[in-house]
């Protein structure tokens, strides 16, 4: 569906936010590793309680919310499947990072989960993660690296991956109950998104 030129209501208790996806369609020409006192552990099998609140430190200031609603077993299905890597990024002995590579597609990687927690934004930590996401997804035999990212993200998501060497391809309108309202994220997060109720 095409929304008409001009306004569109977004109903009380929803959420809008416009997407855009991006991609890279040749190997990038990386530069050195950069430095910090991180490391990056994959994690085979990952624990849904384990994913869910690295996922939910990482993201809930932003409204991420699709895995917290997710079923089990759909979340379980994905994260455990054996083309889809989960991977953290561990500051001071505690995982403080999430980077998630999906190689279901042939020839493609999409990545479906990357942040930091608020402990680390502005430390470099994203850069660092974002050249492991670089290295390890065009390590393997693709043609093709994608995300998406969205207005309810950090302000600086978008630029940072268009530096990073990602081209905006398409745009989509997003609309979702809002979770604040179901006890999915607290309240009192994203508060560059009102409540409407």
């Amino acid at each position: 569906m095409i929304l008409p030129n001009g306004y569109s209501d977004v109903p009380a208790g929803k959420i809008a936010a416009v997407v855009t996806h991006l991609e890279m369609t040749e190997r990038p020409k990386l530069s050195p590793e950069p430095s910090g006192p991180w490391t990056l552990r994959r994690v085979e099998r990952p624990d849904l309680a384990w994913y869910r609140d690295l996922y939910r430190r990482v993201g809930e200031e932003w409204l991420w919310f699709s895995r917290i609603r997710a079923a089990d077993d759909k979340l379980a299905a994905l994260l455990h499947h054996p083309l889809v890597e989960t991977h953290a990024l561990v500051s001071d002995g505690r995982n403080e990072g999430l980077l998630e590579l999906d190689f279901r597609e042939p020839r493609a990687c999409e990545i479906g989960m990357f942040g930091v927690t608020a402990k680390l934004v502005g430390r470099s930590a994203g850069h660092w993660l974002m050249h492991r996401a670089l290295a390890l997804s065009w390590s393997r035999d693709i043609t093709r690296l994608w995300l998406h990212t969205c207005t309810f993200d950090h302000p600086a998501a978008l630029p940072f991956y268009q530096r990073a060497g990602f081209r905006p391809f398409r745009r989509q309108i997003e609309v979702a109950d809002d979770p604040r309202l179901d006890g999915t994220a607290p309240r009192d997060v994203a508060k560059h998104v009102p409540v409407i109720e």
